[in-house]
């Protein structure tokens, strides 16, 4: 998850020329439901009702990407997660990140493994390498090749197509796509054309939006996907709300609305049939830097491993 550019594609823009009335948006009516009390009876319902999918947080306190992790740690927090959730999302095969589709399939969950590349053409190999080692092995229901490369600059389109198509060639029976914000795949055709499965990040909070707006805008960022996918399947590969931190324009962090945007989401999730990987699982200390405080505060589950609502 990269911070977002706050004047990036405002809400109102899209309410003018997206017609999502196929879908339902309208979400649960908050003003029933006023006190923190209230709210956490209704997150905890939604969360017991199970998510299609969530994003594994690795790291503990004073951990780090870079970091070797052990598959001790991993497997204490699959089991965690496991009675929540039908897919879990990793973002890179080294570095102990091999273990979470090892545990997450040791525990009967469904995998959308990633291979993290950046602009250090070394260290992709071992990643691309590592995501068609676990795939063969059994291990990879879904492939990534790449989170929000192109969004940091990483690589150019040309370098990460070529990723793409190795990994593909490699993996002829498994779907194969590359992780990106909404707007990446609007923008660029070639994307859609290279990938078996659209994987799309969607973040109403990192664009500002206000929570009482936040699903209709995601409603939105999903049916602009949707309307270049070319029939293929898409899917949420990330969003969520943070919990404390500092706010973005219309977009407070808060306990009251990290717990409205997760009930929404799962509802519009359910009721749609629209895959979604929520963002995060446990809270992360490093995240704070580029992002700000905020960053520490996505997960459901605090940094210590307990149910935060």
């Amino acid at each position: 998850m990269s911070f977002r550019n706050e004047d990036y594609h405002p809400y109102q823009e899209y309410q003018k020329h997206h017609d999502p009335d196929h879908i339902d948006c309208s979400g649960v009516d908050f003003t029933e439901h006023t006190s923190v009390e209230d709210l956490s009876e209704l997150w905890n319902e939604s969360l017991k009702r199970g998510m299609h999918g969530i994003c594994f947080s690795m790291y503990e306190d004073g951990q780090q990407p870079g970091d070797q992790i052990t598959m001790e740690q991993v497997e204490r927090r699959i089991r965690i997660m496991k009675p929540y959730t039908k897919w879990v999302r990793s973002f890179s095969c080294i570095e102990g990140n091999e273990f979470v589709p090892q545990m997450a399939h040791k525990y009967g969950l469904k995998t959308l493994v990633g291979a993290w590349l950046s602009d250090d053409l070394e260290k992709n190999e071992l990643e691309i390498e590592a995501l068609i080692d676990l795939a063969n092995k059994g291990f990879v229901d879904i492939a990534a090749v790449g989170n929000e490369v192109l969004y940091r600059n990483d690589l150019s389109m040309e370098q990460l197509l070529e990723y793409i198509k190795r990994v593909k060639e490699a993996l002829p029976n498994i779907p194969v796509g590359y992780v990106d914000a909404y707007y990446e795949f609007v923008v660029h055709s070639e994307l859609v054309k290279h990938s078996d499965v659209i994987l799309t990040n969607c973040y109403p909070y990192w664009e500002g939006t206000n929570i009482d707006y936040s699903l209709g805008h995601m409603n939105d960022m999903f049916n602009q996907v949707v309307n270049v996918s070319q029939g293929k399947r898409v899917i949420i590969t990330e969003t969520g709300w943070p919990s404390q931190g500092e706010s973005l324009r219309e977009a407070h962090s808060s306990a009251e609305n990290a717990m409205k945007y997760f009930i929404n989401a799962q509802l519009w999730s359910s009721q749609n049939d629209i895959d979604i990987f929520y963002f995060s699982s446990f809270d992360e200390s490093w995240k704070k830097g580029a992002e700000g405080e905020v960053g520490a505060y996505w997960g459901l589950w605090d940094k210590k491993e307990n149910l935060k609502f």
